[in-house]
């Protein structure tokens, strides 16, 4: 029988809360689905951990999770653990770099019964995808900004030709699928290419690549008008490849539309490895209470199982990933499972009891 390796990050703050649960599904879909089985490695990383080591990412954990076959990351950092110079502590982001997983993809699907936080009539039918690039750009800074004799503070945005056309090949054969799949499949290129320099260039790698795609519909916007397009015409959007910082801020905006961060699952992807999390933080002012949303964890593990039948060409997977999508569809699709963000009474072994019941009528 198939085996994949998984290796588990549960973080800080809520993280291990969402974590248990989203193991305890992903294990229930695949073994109703069949044909294969998962391994979990529980690894060590996030602020906790390094308040008790003065470390945040010890080498061994980044070594078993490049061997893995996909990375489970929940949460990680707490906004009073810093490091030195000021900053949180985010090994997720230090995964990234490391592994090079250069593709964000930050699904914006609206899930049935789920009210948006935005109010747009439009909201209730979404699906679209931000595709952030997550190694470089204005990120590429992290660690490594100066300020100089208290008077000056600098950050270098970086784009290279070779993690820009890698993204941009992705986010174009994305589109062809979602075309295949009937869904909305014009790619965009979100840039600020009429001020920056760096930008102006990373549009002109865009067109070179989609040159390749002729059978893609592409675009271009600036930054300041896809927020306004997410806003008031996001039923018209396909996929937005966009840079880091960018793509950093667009993601909580497209997590408004469908309900807020709880519902919000992300992968960061590269050419070997892939690490899949909620988009939303460790939230330490409710953790122990048991009122955290695993919706996007779920999500996030329904995409890692996609990922991994693509990867293998392995249909089981992505069977089984497509079932857990379509379980917390079901459970939400009545209205009266309403989470705590969204007024509701319903806590964390609420929407996994309600995840889990589904799955068995599927």
């Amino acid at each position: 029988m198939r085996s994949f390796n998984i290796a588990v990050f549960a973080g800080d703050g809520i993280g291990e809360e969402i974590t248990k649960p989203c193991v305890d599904i992903l294990d229930q879909v695949i073994s109703k689905v069949g044909g294969f089985k998962t391994k979990y490695e529980w690894l060590s990383a996030g602020a906790a951990y390094y308040l008790e080591t003065g470390e945040s990412l010890p080498q061994s954990s980044m070594d078993k999770a490049r061997d893995a076959d996909a990375i489970l990351l929940s949460a990680m950092g707490l906004p009073d653990v810093r490091y030195p110079d000021g900053t949180e502590i985010s090994p997720q982001i230090e995964i990234r770099m490391e592994l090079g997983l250069y593709a964000g993809v930050r699904p914006v699907r609206a899930i049935p019964g789920i009210p948006p936080a935005l109010f747009n009539p439009e909201s209730h039918d979404l699906d679209f995808v931000i595709i952030r690039e997550s190694t470089e750009g204005l990120f590429a800074s992290h660690g490594k900004g100066e300020i100089i004799n208290n008077k000056t503070a600098t950050d270098t945005m970086v784009i290279t030709r070779d993690v820009s056309e890698r993204l941009f090949d992705f986010s174009l054969k994305l589109g062809q699928k979602r075309k295949a799949q009937g869904l909305s499949s014009t790619v965009t290129c979100v840039d600020k290419a009429n001020v920056f320099k760096s930008f102006a260039f990373f549009r002109s790698i865009f067109n070179e690549r989609a040159a390749g795609f002729s059978d893609i519909e592409t675009n271009h916007m600036y930054i300041d008008a896809t927020a306004l397009n997410m806003v008031q015409k996001p039923h018209r959007l396909g996929i937005l490849v966009t840079e880091n910082m960018f793509g950093d801020i667009l993601s909580d905006l497209g997590a408004g539309l469908i309900g807020g961060m709880g519902y919000a699952p992300s992968a960061d992807i590269g050419d070997d490895n892939a690490v899949f999390q909620p988009c939303h933080g460790t939230a330490p002012d409710i953790a122990g209470k048991g009122l955290a949303n695993p919706t996007a964890m779920f999500l996030s593990g329904a995409m890692m199982l996609s990922w991994l039948g693509e990867k293998h060409d392995f249909e089981p997977a992505t069977k089984a990933g497509q079932m857990l999508q379509e379980a917390v569809d079901l459970a939400f699709s009545g209205g009266d499972l309403v989470t705590t963000e969204l007024g509701g009474s319903a806590g964390t072994m609420d929407v996994y009891n309600a995840v889990s019941s589904a799955l068995d009528t599927l």
